[in-house]
């Protein structure tokens, strides 16, 4: 499993209506991509819990395949077009937590990304970033924790049906504009530990 996020910033009077236009016409195109588990479609609006204006989608791949063909397919050129040429950050999984039947009530996500210190304890980490409360907050319809092992960095992504009340340093607020998740609509829950 891979996670990945690319990030669009946009300058300060963009009109947002665009964005939320661009989703509702090509949102659904991955709905039924092969190995994608997730891809919430999230923006952020300057002034709403969030310093600037952002497009910046994430994905949960089942495979570095999925990811790969999604990255030189269509889909990425086109938005690579229409916003530029992103970095890609991509992260290794350490707890994937999601309700299928709730995702759809997810209104906003939050973002936090904090450093790895060197030489800490991983499988430590780990073990603690499992425990995640959000998993059990009910307010919570997905979590998803991972790192990157390069950068040495921890990513923590919460879908809520509500945004909290307080957040933690560092966090970046979203709204999510559509959520594809195409992949294994049987399954009423995916809750694993990778």
């Amino acid at each position: 499993m891979l996670a990945m996020q690319y990030n669009f910033p946009l300058p300060a009077d963009y009109d947002m209506a665009i964005i939320r236009d661009r989703i509702s016409r090509f949102g659904h195109l991955l709905d039924n991509c092969p190995q994608l588990l997730i891809k919430a479609y999230l923006y952020a609006q300057k002034g709403e819990h969030s310093g600037e204006n952002l497009y910046a989608p994430f994905y949960l791949w089942n495979s570095s395949v999925g990811m790969s063909d999604f990255l030189t397919g269509d889909g990425f050129r086109g938005v690579s077009q229409a916003f530029g040429w992103p970095q890609v950050s991509h992260w290794l999984p350490w707890l994937t937590y999601f309700d299928r039947q709730r995702l759809a009530e997810a209104t906003c996500a939050t973002r936090q990304t904090l450093p790895i210190a060197p030489y800490s304890d991983l499988a430590a980490l780990r073990r603690q970033q499992q425990d995640n409360p959000a998993t059990l907050d009910n307010n919570a319809v997905a979590s998803i924790v991972a790192f990157d092992p390069a950068a040495w960095q921890l990513v923590r992504l919460h879908l809520w049906r509500e945004l909290p009340l307080t957040q933690e340093p560092g966090t970046q607020c979203y709204r999510v504009g559509h959520l594809s998740v195409p992949f294994d609509h049987t399954a009423p829950r995916v809750d694993s530990q990778t």
